[in-house]
C-alpha cells in the first residue's frame, strides 16, 4: 500500500502531568497508522504556528518534512485544512480523534469530513486492504470488539488510543527534518475567541456495573433484592426532601462532587 497518498494531520501536545509541550499522543498514533500505509510519502500537515520542539517529535518518527499553515493563536484552522486537503489529491486523511491544548472538542474531523463531503470513520483501529478506489478498515469498538467497514476513498479517519502505538522519537531524525511554513489566509475564529475555556473534568463514574456470562444472569441480578440492611426506604416525601434523598446518594457514589 506504499503507492497511496496519505496525509496525517498534527497538533502540539501537552504533557498530562507538567504541561510541557510535546507531540500529540492520538496524532502521533495517526502518524504511526500513516507510516505502515505510505511510508516516507507519508505527509504531516500542522495549521498554527511553527513550534519546533513540539512538532519536531513528529519528524523524529523518521520523516524528512512537516507542512506548517502559519496561523496565529485563535485562528479559525477548519476552512485552511478544507482549502488545502481539497488540492493535495489525498486518499486518506488520517488525525487524533482530539486535540491536547487548545478547544479540545474533538469536532474537527467531524466538521472537516462534512465540508470536503468524505465519510468519516470515527476510532480507526487498521487499514487491511486498498483495492478498486476503496479501502477495508477495521473500527475500534467498545470493550476491544472491531468492526470491520467497507469505505470509499478518499475517506477522512480518526483514531484515538485503540490505533497503533508510536514508535519513538529519535533525536537525529527529528533534528535533521525540516519544517516548512506556509502563508494561508487568517481567519479569525468568532466562536473560539468568546469562548472560556477550563480543564475537562473527569467522566463521572457510573452506579453498579451488572455483571454476567448470559443475558438471563444479569437481569437476574438486576432485578433481585438487595440482601443486608443497607439502604432505605423513602415513602410520602415531600419533592424537597426526595430530591435532597436523590442529591445526597448521587454525592455519596461519586457521581457529583
Amino acid at each position: 500500500m506504499n503507492h497511496l497518498n496519505v496525509i496525517a494531520l498534527v497538533s502540539v501536545g501537552a504533557h498530562p502531568t507538567s504541561g510541557r509541550a510535546r507531540r500529540a499522543e492520538q496524532d502521533a498514533r495517526a502518524v504511526e497508522l500513516g507510516l505502515r500505509l505510505a511510508g516516507e510519502r507519508l505527509q504531516l500537515v500542522h495549521a498554527g504556528a511553527p513550534e519546533e520542539e513540539a512538532l519536531r517529535g513528529y519528524l523524529g518518527m523518521g520523516l524528512a518534512e512537516l507542512t506548517v499553515l502559519q496561523q496565529p493563536s485563535g485562528a479559525d484552522a477548519l476552512p485552511v485544512l478544507a482549502d488545502y486537503l481539497a488540492n493535495a489529491g489525498a486518499q486518506m486523511v488520517l488525525t487524533g480523534s482530539q486535540a491536547e491544548t487548545g478547544e479540545g472538542s474533538g469536532m474537527l474531523p467531524y466538521l472537516l469530513a462534512e465540508q470536503l463531503g468524505w465519510p468519516l470513520v470515527v476510532g480507526l483501529a487498521e487499514v487491511e486492504t486498498v483495492e478498486n478506489g476503496s479501502a477495508l478498515v477495521l473500527q475500534a469498538l467498545p470493550r476491544g470488539q472491531r468492526r470491520r467497514l467497507k469505505v470509499r476513498l478518499p475517506f477522512l479517519a480518526s483514531i484515538d488510543s485503540a490505533g497503533p502505538p508510536a514508535r519513538q522519537s529519535a533525536f537525529g531524525p527529528a533534528r535533521r527534518g525540516e519544517i516548512s511554513a506556509e502563508a494561508v489566509p487568517v481567519i479569525e475564529d468568532e466562536l473560539f475567541a468568546e469562548a472560556h475555556l477550563q480543564p475537562a473534568r473527569p467522566r463521572p463514574k457510573r452506579l453498579k456495573v451488572i455483571h454476567g456470562k448470559t443475558a438471563a444472569d444479569r437481569l437476574k441480578a438486576a432485578t433481585a433484592k438487595a440482601s443486608g440492611d443497607g439502604g432505605q426506604v423513602l415513602r410520602d416525601l415531600s419533592p424537597e426532601a426526595g430530591a435532597e434523598a436523590i442529591f445526597n446518594l448521587l454525592r455519596e457514589e461519586g457521581v457529583l462532587r
